[in-house]
């Protein structure tokens, strides 16, 4: 056995410790009108980053035409929905108030809708996510719980997802220092659960859960520090879905490692999020991601 590498034995340990949770089955829902066969089959979530301030170049689109492209590619190379998003999470760039990121993403999702393409809005502001909802938006991606119950009553309202982000913070552009343990998946149980309630007591169906493992926390600057954590968080994932809802994932780069081959770093986190039986996939790499997923569909059936 290989020290210091992640093996089998440790993959075995971990299904051992929590039997039971791995064959959680989640809850089904339709998207913009097309049932989503989570227990069946991962989906694949697309971007599209209309903020400049976005460190992946390649998705960045920064005039509506070109927004409208990307989404089209993005749905011919296999993406089963896109998301969209006006304002950077990096803690460097500028912010954009609730105004100024409607005036820039109802356009684009009046354009993109009803060319049949299923979008989500990452927001953590209630007021852009009734702009986008009105737009035709059939996904909330909310990245802030800190007004959560207001977008969840409107995106009952409207018959929307709400995709609902751990982040330790009123949202990632204010989130501090992560709060590390042995195990994760307890304190992100207990966020989950509450914030579950309060969703369904607005009358809100459609959720999806995502642990946040793209933002960025300031106690989390080493580099082997956050990728053993992430590598942690995506192999422990089946373990929240014993609540009863699908779990997201936005997929890392490890620049540390990877470098001049940042690009191909997501491809590598997918295989070890999809063995923690992640629901849905939110990647700037759409062709890859559906080749590593096509892939370990294929041998299943060997």
């Amino acid at each position: 056995m290989l020290r210091g590498m992640l093996h089998l034995e440790q993959l075995a340990e971990l299904a051992h410790q929590h039997a039971p949770a791995l064959s959680a089955r989640v809850a089904e829902f339709s998207i913009a009108g097309r049932h989503v066969p989570f227990n069946a089959r991962a989906q694949v979530m697309g971007v599209v980053n209309l903020s400049a301030g976005s460190w992946y170049r390649e998705s960045v689109c920064l005039d509506a035409d070109a927004a409208v492209q990307r989404a089209q590619v993005l749905r011919a190379q296999g993406a089963d929905m896109v998301d969209l998003g006006a304002e950077s999470t990096l803690a460097h760039t500028d912010r954009m108030d609730a105004a100024a990121q409607c005036s820039v993403l109802e356009p684009i999702l009046h354009r993109i809708c009803p060319l049949g393409i299923p979008v989500s809005v990452e927001t953590y502001l209630p007021e852009v996510a009734h702009g986008a909802l009105k737009a035709g938006a059939a996904v909330i991606n909310l990245t802030g719980m800190a007004q959560s119950k207001q977008v969840y009553a409107l995106a009952a309202e409207h018959e929307a997802a709400v995709i609902l982000c751990y982040v330790e913070g009123a949202n990632p552009r204010e989130a501090g220092a992560l709060a590390l343990a042995d195990d994760p998946i307890p304190r992100m149980m207990a966020y989950f659960e509450r914030e579950i309630a309060i969703a369904q007591r607005e009358g809100l169906n459609r959720l999806i859960l995502d642990p946040g493992l793209g933002f960025y926390y300031s106690n989390l600057q080493d580099g082997a520090q956050r990728v053993r954590r992430q590598v942690q968080v995506f192999l422990n994932s089946f373990r929240l879905r014993e609540l009863g809802w699908p779990v997201c994932h936005a997929l890392p780069h490890a620049f540390e490692y990877f470098r001049e081959e940042v690009r191909s770093a997501e491809a590598f986190f997918a295989v070890l999020a999809l063995l923690g039986r992640t629901d849905l996939l939110r990647t700037h790499e759409v062709p890859q991601i559906r080749a590593v997923l096509d892939t370990l569909c294929a041998c299943n059936k060997v």
